[in-house]
């Protein structure tokens, strides 16, 4: 007689569904045929796990296996899809057909050490089952992955190693951080495989939405004056870009264009402010401030 289906998938009689469908997913991982190859123990257990998983996910055949068991009710008064009695035949096994649909009938003939006997479901009382045929839907699986900034930004395939195994997988670009991608079939049992993604921090871009930022220092000079300066863009070519004179510090210019799916690109000005330190130098930066006078604080709330 085949183990407790409980007891197979390690949880006490009264487990939830969502109980069930965890220890169903670490056990079918553990020793699916694809992690065990020609281990004969290992594809014997996940063929156990896969039946004990079809039995307690189904609320009907989990009601019928809480109350009956392997065995069935037994007696003329049991109220079971199958009873024993003296039918036609003497006093073997009489099935009810009606009672089940044609994979649970084909499952009773395989207990009871008929189902070699050339026997289906439709053998019994010349007819089929009632109902369709019902399929466990294979189980879902999620994992987690980083990607390279760059990837993430212009999209591209990666090489992934998700559960072992090495997967290349196709990144649409502009994804986010936390993003799920779906991976049809690629899960153990053959379920989808869902995969959140994580994105490396970049040298010098940052993200906003689908804007790209950096920040390009420039000098006190090139700030008043004004100046040329290259600054790279996500594809890897460097453009220049004018900065108006008296340009000051978190000013943006606007790459258009050159973000993350249709979206700018910012360059982010820094000025570099000098630290002057002989006498010479504070004269000139004296005259200046006489020559050009601000009140930079004039317009704060504070």
């Amino acid at each position: 007689m085949p183990r407790d289906y409980y007891e197979v998938l390690g949880l006490a009689k009264g487990a939830s569904e969502a109980d069930i469908k965890k220890a169903y997913r670490k056990l079918a991982r553990q020793y699916h045929p694809d992690r065990n190859p020609g281990d004969k123990s290992a594809e014997a257990r996940f063929k156990e796990v896969q039946e004990a998983h079809d039995v307690l996910s189904d609320p009907t055949k989990r009601a019928q296996y809480d109350q009956f068991g392997f065995a069935g009710p037994q007696g003329p008064g049991g109220g079971g899809p199958f009873r024993w009695g003296g039918g036609a035949g003497g006093g073997g096994p009489q099935f009810d057909a009606g009672a089940f649909d044609a994979e649970d009938l084909s499952e009773l003939l395989r207990r009871f050490g008929m189902g070699g006997m050339g026997m289906g479901a439709e053998d019994l009382g010349g007819r089929r089952g009632r109902g369709r045929t019902r399929r466990q839907a294979p189980a879902e699986a999620e994992a987690e992955a980083t990607i390279p900034f760059l990837t993430a930004a212009r999209g591209g395939k990666v090489s992934l190693s998700i559960n072992g195994s090495q997967v290349d997988v196709k990144v649409p670009a502009g994804i986010e951080e936390g993003k799920r991608l779906r991976l049809a079939g690629q899960a153990p049992g053959g379920g989808d495989l869902y995969i959140k993604i994580h994105v490396e921090p970049h040298p010098y871009f940052r993200r906003e939405g689908n804007n790209v930022l950096i920040e390009v220092p420039i000098s006190v000079a090139e700030a008043m004056l004004g100046a040329k300066v290259d600054v790279p863009t996500l594809d890897g070519e460097h453009l220049t870009v004018k900065v108006p004179p008296g340009t000051s510090s978190h000013a943006r210019l606007r790459l258009r264009g050159k973000g993350i799916a249709g979206g700018d690109q910012f360059v982010e000005i820094k000025v570099a402010v000098p630290k002057v330190e002989d006498a010479r130098g504070r004269e000139l930066v004296e005259e200046l401030a006489r020559l050009h006078p601000q009140s930079p604080r004039a317009g704060v709330r504070w």
